[in-house]
């Protein structure tokens, strides 16, 4: 969650300074999340196909953590080369001095992540909310942030909906089949397995503009020492990506065995997903990079403008998507 980043980033500063490891931690990388939520397929793909050899770099295992503020401490205390990470703990990081730079995009959306409710429930929109409970995580959390840009889009003030802070995706469905909620949040693969118990109120991706989640960073002296290394890792990673599009029964299979879960589950997951091109092949869309900027001005994590120059680092990409927009 975005209310804990700074704490954990807290230790960091020291950590930076331990320099990195051995070229043999370079054979993982750090992924927020992996096994958990679906950020992390592509590089499953990738690994499973030996996309990453292919390129010129052998990856041998995803190094999971719980969270932003972790895989940033992560790649800069482990001496792993790169993580795939949230772009809010990625600002946060560097306005508190942490030498890392944006080298690729990994999501530019936020089409995994709904609000349900109950299949049988009077709430059939988002004005219905008015008046009821609607579920999230924690204060100043990406639910927090959404949930407040969903209702200003929507044209409904925020002291007309309750927004508690239960905790956990967990414990916001729980409270949905209790009634104490009549909406809460969840993303995939939560959603692919539980369709038959809750209904879609709305998917944030129909309300906001497209949103970016998730950057690969790394930092400049990694940069420095091995570029080629890591022009590897993020090639590896993009024939991930086009090889889940293209073939998505069979990514499925892939990404189901690494995260142990069910084939059907994931496939169901895999194909909601593709039909949004949830992954990016590493370009950059700095628009959506400013709307998520925006979300973190609304709950008081960032001011000021960000000076995107300073941060990306695109030569790191294949030359066809350095451009960005």
């Amino acid at each position: 969650m975005i209310s804990t980043l700074k704490a954990r980033i807290g230790a960091l500063a020291f950590a930076g300074t331990i320099g990195l490891a051995a070229p043999a931690a370079a054979e993982e990388i750090s992924v927020s999340h992996w096994g958990v939520t679906m950020y992390g397929a592509p590089y499953a793909v990738a690994m499973e196909k030996g996309f990453f050899r292919q390129a010129g770099v052998d990856i041998t295992g995803i190094l999971t953590s719980k969270g932003g503020g972790t895989t940033v401490r992560n790649v800069l205390a482990g001496g792993l080369p790169y993580g795939e990470v949230a772009l809010a703990a990625v600002i946060i990081a560097i306005r508190e001095g942490i030498d890392i730079k944006i080298v690729n995009s990994g999501v530019n959306t936020v089409a995994d992540i709904l609000w349900v409710t109950m299949p049988n429930s009077n709430v059939k929109s988002i004005k219905d909310l008015v008046g009821k409970k609607m579920a999230i995580t924690s204060p100043k959390g990406v639910a927090d942030m959404l949930s407040i840009m969903v209702l200003e889009a929507s044209g409904i003030p925020l002291d007309q909906v309750e927004r508690p802070a239960l905790g956990s995706i967990g414990a916001g469905l729980t409270a949905l089949e209790s009634g104490s909620v009549q909406a809460a949040g969840i993303i995939d693969p939560i959603w692919s397995a539980r369709k038959d118990r809750y209904r879609a109120l709305f998917h944030v991706k129909d309300v906001l503009p497209p949103m970016n989640q998730m950057v690969g960073i790394t930092t400049s002296e990694f940069a420095r020492a091995q570029p080629q290394k890591l022009r590897a890792i993020i090639a590896g990673r993009r024939m991930g990506v086009d090889y889940l599009y293209a073939n998505p029964k069979e990514s499925a299979q892939i990404i189901a065995k690494a995260y142990n879960l069910k084939p059907e589950v994931m496939e169901i997951a895999v194909n909601n997903l593709v039909a949004f091109r949830y992954w990016s092949r590493g370009e950059f869309d700095v628009k959506g990079m400013n709307e998520m900027v925006r979300g973190l001005k609304i709950i008081g994590e960032v001011k000021g403008e960000i000076d995107w120059d300073k941060i990306i680092d695109r030569s790191f990409l294949p030359a066809d998507l350095r451009g960005g927009s």
